[in-house]
């Protein structure tokens, strides 16, 4: 917009009183804010090899919460999967600056933290976790629990032989303290692919794991008791810089031509 106001003519320049000069920053800074979209799983599970291995094929989808621990500790490994349908985000950022007309400038992930009450989990304890995109959706959550495991639905087995694969992104590392409470809002790097299927408007399945040999945590899931402490996908989406010029375009010659009228 600096550019254009630049090229035009001074006599043109001078059409552009106050109000003119008002509106258009008031549109530039509302294009900075960005349109913010929150959602909640639609399904998610946590998964175990169990301290021995026998676990490993029992499904917890309908836990009231998630777990990810480092292999090696008493429990076992702990990973968990989380899926959002982002049909009813790309609904509204295409409602707020036309379809395909705006890109995302963040997305974050927030997890609640939880009490291991469960003999199932590893006690909590600080460390390093990941956070990645599965290309694979195709997962279903199943209905097993900590004291009534299932064998239907997703397991830590079938996590990684059929779910995990070569296209799947790093959305970054992040420090957990160990907490038993309080609520964690993690910004997830905006890779590629996982960009492109956000965009999509389809199902996004995200992966928690352990990045080092301490960490362990509980999160709550999307089962949990309490609405307020379920894991929340959060997107920031920003117009397309092409968008905004030709706004701020028809603003200006708008702003020209009722000034001509009143001349």
């Amino acid at each position: 917009m600096a550019e254009f106001m630049k090229r035009l003519p001074k006599t043109r320049t001078r059409l552009f009183g106050p109000g003119a000069a008002f509106a258009l920053s008031v549109l530039a800074v509302g294009s900075a804010h960005g349109a913010t979209f929150s959602l909640t799983p639609t399904i998610d599970s946590l998964v175990s090899t169990g301290p021995t291995g026998n676990l490993v094929n029992n499904n917890y989808g309908g836990a009231g919460a998630l777990s990810l621990s480092a292999g090696g500790l008493e429990m076992g490994e702990l990973q968990s999967v989380l899926q959002f349908n982002l049909a009813g985000a790309v609904s509204s950022f295409d409602a707020t600056y036309g379809a395909g007309q705006w890109s995302l400038e963040s997305i974050t992930l927030k997890l609640t933290a939880g009490n291991a009450n469960n003999a199932l989990f590893n006690s909590p304890a600080a460390g390093l976790f990941g956070i990645s995109w599965m290309q694979n959706d195709g997962w279903l959550e199943g209905t097993g629990s900590p004291s009534s495991p299932g064998t239907t639905g997703i397991t830590f087995a079938s996590l990684q032989s059929l779910f995990i694969g070569p296209n799947d992104q790093s959305l970054g590392t992040f420090g957990f303290n160990g907490s038993t409470s309080g609520s964690y809002t993690y910004s997830l790097d905006l890779a590629s692919s996982f960009v492109s299927d956000v965009s999509a408007g389809g199902d996004v399945s995200l992966r928690l794991s352990a990045a080092d040999s301490t960490v362990s945590g509980v999160f709550s899931s999307r089962n949990f008791g309490t609405v307020g402490s379920r894991p929340v996908l959060t997107l920031v989406a920003v117009p397309e810089p092409s968008s905004i010029a030709i706004a701020g375009l028809g603003l200006a010659l708008t702003a020209v031509w009722r000034m001509r009228r009143r001349s």
